[in-house]
């Protein structure tokens, strides 16, 4: 067999949304070598990207590479492609896609970055992905792992998965994607990539929650083994690989989400816990509601669709939904009928 290299041919990458794991993602591309042009929504990040190499409004103070140019046209950002990374959120995906679809060339592979449930359709990203854009699902991968942005774009060491069920494409996007600091694992169970990272922003909430009602350590690892198991019943019922949640898309993204104050979840939970209101939780959150807040009642339909108990995901969707009181969430969950685990 000839030797084989870690060398592969630049990719071009359209990265789609300038925010913040939009535009640390850009910068990892770029690094790994690839060039990579990030649509703007506003004018102003992308004069201040291509003028001063760096996005103040969400990742302020982070130098990025020279080779990352940036354009509010996205015919402009999407020519020549050969991978478009998605990086808006989940609830404005279908709109912002339906835009874009005629300009995305006819083999690119397509990089979900969202992790949360469609709140209308209950479809998962990369069925909306295929509904929008028509695209054959063998071309959607889908990146989620503990990747909080900050972290990433001050090159602390990290990993992700890269789940798609065309192995080739997933080898592609993770030879362009793999930095020094970054390290991308290959899988083929997009389902369980896709609910393992819709679902922590719920469990997050939960511990930030409890964190922020002065509850300690105890709690919030109850919470998180507890949420995992959950979070693996619904993926399981939904067609996922039960050994996924517990490699990097699960296990360790939810440990990422519940335990750093970097998580927009779990910082918007803390609030929440604390005793504040929704409106208040969003202004500790730079006027974001946290994705999350939106999911739970997406992700509480779908474990009742499939007929899958998940009272934590339960417990977070009464308090931002039913205006159930912290306290008394925890007191349901820690009230629930004993049995063996």
């Amino acid at each position: 067999m000839p030797h084989t290299t870690n060398h592969h041919t630049p990719e071009h990458i359209a990265v789609m949304g300038a925010g913040s794991w939009g535009t640390t993602l850009a910068k990892v591309f770029a690094d790994a070598g690839s060039t990579v042009t990030i649509w703007a929504r506003r004018p102003q990040i992308a004069d201040t990207i291509n003028t001063h190499h760096h996005n103040p409004d969400y990742l302020p103070g982070i130098q990025l590479p020279t080779t990352l140019t940036a354009t509010t046209n996205p015919t402009h950002a999407l020519a020549g492609a050969t991978i478009v990374v998605l990086a808006v959120p989940s609830q404005t995906l279908r709109d912002n896609l339906a835009t874009w679809a005629p300009h995305i060339p006819t083999d690119a592979t397509l990089v979900s970055l969202a992790k949360g449930i469609e709140t209308d359709t209950f479809l998962r990203m990369s069925q909306v992905i295929a509904d929008v854009a028509g695209a054959d699902p063998s071309r959607i991968a889908v990146l989620s792992g503990p990747n909080l942005a900050k972290e990433i774009a001050l090159q602390q060491p990290a990993a992700t998965v890269i789940a798609c069920t065309d192995e080739h494409r997933a080898k592609q996007v993770q030879a362009a994607v793999g930095a020094p600091y970054f390290r991308p694992y290959t899988n083929t169970d997009v389902i369980g990539a896709e609910i393992g990272g819709a679902c922590k922003n719920v469990i997050a909430l939960a511990c930030g929650m409890a964190s922020g009602n002065g509850l300690g350590e105890n709690t919030l690892a109850s919470l998180i083994t507890r949420g995992l198991a959950e979070i693996t019943r619904l993926g399981t019922a939904m067609g996922a690989d039960p050994r996924t949640f517990a490699g990097l898309a699960g296990l360790g993204d939810l440990v990422a989400t519940c335990s750093s104050p970097l998580s927009r979840n779990r910082t918007f939970g803390y609030r929440l816990g604390q005793g504040g209101t929704l409106k208040e939780a969003t202004q500790a959150t730079n006027g974001q509601v946290a994705e999350g807040v939106t999911s739970s009642a997406a992700i509480n339909a779908l474990a009742h669709t499939h007929n899958v108990e998940m009272p934590i995901t339960q417990a977070v969707y009464g308090v931002c939904h039913q205006g159930l009181a912290v306290i008394d969430m925890v007191a349901a969950l820690m009230g629930r009928t004993k049995k063996s685990e």
